[in-house]
């Protein structure tokens, strides 16, 4: 098969490769789209220890199953791989599992391939008119799903009665802001510092008030009821404490390290409640499934595809800022 391999920091290669056998309880999926993540352009960067090359990165991602029971199924895959036993993958919350990894993450190897081998029963079957390359979302957008309904559990008032703000235009903060959309919002508020993007989101759906952070569109001081901080910098965390209202929440999806910018004293003084959301629950997945499938998020027009081949250019262009799509999705 060919696939294209991570050989270290900002190095890319599509090769040729044996081809996968699965084990026990396993499957081969053939690869019809898989999607560039921000935790794959961080391991590009040589930011993440876990990612050794060379490697097969890649964990957003859909296509036919071609070995085992659901052989000829079109499927998008669950990549979260936990135990199955402790408390929190019984309870439902297996993001939560402490032996919880990733497909994409050595030892198991990713999507940006011809072929995968995943656990049968991380395999999410996808109707028949469902595109691969809208399955392929399905991961990204059920994080963005997974943190829109913390917020609602927290809320004792539904989202049209919440002024909403996203910090983030790329793929999970747009996402957050279609599925708030989607869930009853009247109109959400997202900064992002990037003009296109803020242009994509704004064609995205035109309740979508996207504004230059700083700029004369930006919410102004205690006046949101919802904040959700797709990046995690300590310029949107500082921004998400300040445009908070008293009682207020800040939901906190962005992954990067360190925790300048979180106003302790304003936390406690405005009673704003500040609450992680980490990936999605089994049953987030497959409700995503269903909200692409059944198109309600609006037209797609803020993702971008390019060859699996091309794959390299790809990540070389998103590092360099050059693709104004809030997603890029490598197809075979």
């Amino acid at each position: 098969m060919q696939a294209l391999v991570y050989l270290g920091k900002e190095n890319m290669e599509y090769r040729e490769l044996d081809d996968p056998r699965p084990g026990p309880g396993e499957a081969v999926v053939r690869v019809a789209a898989c999607g560039i993540c921000g935790s794959d352009m961080h391991g590009y960067h040589g930011y993440d220890p876990r990612r050794i090359p060379p490697m097969i990165m890649g964990h957003e991602f859909a296509g036919v199953v071609e070995t085992g029971p659901m052989t000829g199924k079109r499927v998008t895959v669950n990549p979260l791989l936990t135990c199955g036993r402790c408390n929190a993958c019984i309870s439902g919350a297996p993001q939560l599992c402490e032996e919880q990894r990733n497909i994409g993450l050595p030892p198991h190897a990713g999507a940006f391939a011809d072929k995968v081998v995943v656990r049968e029963a991380n395999l999410v079957p996808i109707p028949d008119e469902m595109d691969f390359v809208t399955a392929a979302l399905s991961e990204p957008v059920a994080v963005a799903y997974h943190a829109v309904r913390i917020a609602t559990r927290l809320s004792d008032r539904p989202l049209s009665a919440r002024r909403i703000a996203v910090l983030g235009g790329g793929a999970i903060g747009l996402a957050t802001a279609l599925v708030a959309l989607s869930q009853g919002a009247r109109q959400v508020f997202l900064g992002e510092t990037n003009a296109n993007r803020r242009a994509t989101a704004r064609s995205a759906n035109g309740d979508i008030v996207a504004y230059e952070p700083g700029g004369a569109d930006e919410p102004a001081i205690a006046s949101v009821d919802l904040v959700f901080d797709a990046v995690g910098a300590q310029a949107t965390r500082e921004a998400a404490f300040r445009m908070t209202r008293r009682g207020g929440t800040i939901v906190h999806l962005g992954l990067l390290p360190g925790g300048d910018g979180v106003d302790v004293r304003r936390l406690t003084l405005a009673e704003i409640a500040f609450v992680g959301s980490y990936c999605y629950s089994t049953i987030d997945f497959r409700e995503t499934v269903a909200l692409l499938a059944s198109g309600g998020l609006g037209p797609l027009n803020w993702v971008e595809t390019r060859k699996m081949s091309d794959g390299a250019a790809a990540f070389a262009a998103l590092d360099r800022g050059l693709a104004d799509a809030a997603k890029l999705v490598l197809v075979n």
